[in-house]
């Protein structure tokens, strides 16, 4: 038995079109509408033929919606739940695909009195942006955490799981400040060193940027990849999780400094010590199968 009959997706980027394309694959007998404010890309969504219905206005959508997932940027959170409060239908499921949890679910329940709002994030994603760039397999054997207010329906909670798991995901759920903790180390902070490195390498005036483009190695090939995330999707996360960013940000710091200070007085015992023990973590990530193990993580060095 499906989890939904009836399902709306409210923005239609990388994770929502995946997200759509995903249950028409899994689900291919659930009643899909989708939403985007964007007109060219509702007129994409069409082409691609992505969902049953594609509508202009939010509220539109999810009239009749039994899951209503939001796929927005967490800054647009809280005026999209506006937007579409007034048509959801009674005792649907309001839930999302957000990177920050705590600040998103108090905007959601603020703007829904009275819904059943079951935040989530499927941890998976490209540095890729719209319509066209989602896939269907997005989310296989990923993780998807859910993140329940105190009060919210067991029953519910894990009718949404049921319905992640049937996309492939593996389903945890965690209280919502610590998946904001967990994530600010494992997805917020890479983010902002990889935005930090590839602008410092681009302002340097020793080295023209044709040189950083040119003999970009592996390493900063990497970086590069993560700064080409969308940028208003991640203004929003770190607006949206500071507090926890900025916690681990000064304790980057105080470990960098420690680094630098490492590096000038020849302390290699250190240098090699830290570099073990992250070499291990790496291997820990693969066998947990969240990576690709071949040589140069998977590249294709053909052509």
């Amino acid at each position: 038995m499906l989890p939904f009959g009836r399902v709306a997706i409210i923005g239609m980027g990388l994770i929502g079109s995946s997200l759509a394309r995903a249950v028409r694959a899994a689900m291919p007998t659930v009643r899909l509408t989708v939403s985007d404010g964007d007109a060219l890309v509702r007129e994409r969504v069409r082409a691609l033929d992505l969902a049953d219905d594609v509508t202009d206005h939010a509220g539109a959508a999810v009239v009749d919606a039994e899951l209503v997932i939001l796929a927005v940027p967490v800054g647009a959170m809280a005026p999209v739940a506006a937007e579409i409060a007034a048509d959801l239908a009674p005792g649907a499921i309001v839930s999302d695909v957000g990177s920050v949890k705590a600040r998103v679910l108090a905007d959601l329940v603020a703007a829904l009195p009275g819904v059943a709002v079951i935040p989530g994030h499927p941890v998976a994603g490209t540095e890729k942006s719209g319509p066209d760039a989602g896939f269907a397999s997005l989310f296989a054997d990923r993780w998807c955490i859910l993140t329940p207010p105190a009060d919210a329906d067991p029953a519910q909670v894990t009718q949404l799981a049921a319905f992640w798991s049937a996309l492939g995901a593996r389903v945890e759920t965690m209280d919502a400040a610590h998946h904001d903790r967990v994530l600010a180390v494992t997805s917020h902070l890479p983010h902002l060193i990889a935005y930090s490195i590839v602008g410092t390498a681009s302002d340097l005036e020793a080295v023209t940027r044709s040189e950083v483009i040119k003999y970009s190695a592996g390493g900063f090939r990497d970086f590069t990849r993560i700064a080409a995330s969308d940028p208003i999707m991640w203004r929003d996360v770190f607006l949206h999780n500071r507090e926890a960013v900025l916690e681990l940000l000064g304790r980057f710091t105080e470990d960098l400094v420690a680094l630098q200070r490492a590096i000038r007085w020849g302390e290699g015992e250190t240098l090699e010590a830290l570099f073990t023990r992250t070499r291990a973590i790496r291997r820990s990530i693969i066998e947990m199968g969240q990576d690709d193990a071949r040589p140069d993580f998977g590249r294709s060095h053909e052509g």
